[in-house]
């Protein structure tokens, strides 16, 4: 399978961290290639940041010359979905926050989203309701204070305050939490050994669901 995944902000430390977690969920034989967004912002928090996001997402598709058999967008906003599927409607594509939702919803019941800092909790909540699970979403739990460290070290640095946060997600009463955010990436796995329900990590369900795609494409 080969995938372009795309980080639609322009952090090359959020984009290392995404390739990570996507490596961890190939098999053999898989070819994933992870690029930044060609410009923009380094971190996508309001609208205009994601129209300019946008544009910098389809121009790093353009620059990029191997065939591939899908798109990853991994940003929680889904940045450029719309746009990436009407300038190339024969490869699938997919959104992080898509994807993990997805996985959510099959786990089933109630679910949390865990994220970086609170100037994003607003944002996530819209993306939550765009794709049908806004019932099922019992809170975006953040860190109280604002995002003050490159985002591409905030898993690290806040590791401990965000595993208590699952913690506390699940002890009221959600069966699943997602982790809200391209610089969340890869930190699922190591929190959920510590935590009483799944952890969703988004770039690697996008895996998994453009991996289910493609073979069902193929197999037709």
């Amino acid at each position: 399978m080969r995938l372009l995944i795309v980080n639609p902000n322009t952090s090359t430390g959020v984009t290392a961290r995404i390739n990570a977690a996507a490596q961890a969920a190939a098999l053999p034989g898989d070819r994933f290639t992870t690029v930044s967004a060609a410009f923009g912002p380094s971190l996508i928090v309001n609208d205009t940041d994601a129209q300019e996001a946008t544009q910098g997402v389809i121009a790093a598709i353009q620059r990029h010359s191997e065939p591939v058999d899908g798109i990853m967008l991994a940003s929680f906003g889904d940045t450029g979905a719309e746009e990436v599927r009407a300038a190339w409607p024969k490869i699938p594509v997919m959104g992080i926050a898509e994807a993990a939702f997805a996985d959510a919803a099959q786990i089933g019941g109630r679910f949390a989203i865990v994220t970086f800092a609170p100037e994003v909790v607003a944002s996530l909540v819209v993306r939550a309701k765009i794709h049908g699970v806004g019932d099922a979403l019992l809170g975006v739990a953040a860190p109280s204070e604002p995002l003050r460290h490159d985002p591409a070290v905030v898993a690290d640095l806040l590791h401990e305050q965000l595993l208590d946060l699952c913690n506390e997600c699940a002890s009221h009463g959600a069966r699943s939490v997602v982790m809200g955010g391209g610089p969340l990436a890869g930190l699922a796995s190591q929190l959920a050994p510590h935590c009483t329900v799944p952890i969703i990590d988004g770039t690697q369900s996008a895996v998994g669901r453009l991996r289910d795609i493609i073979a069902a494409r193929r197999s037709a």
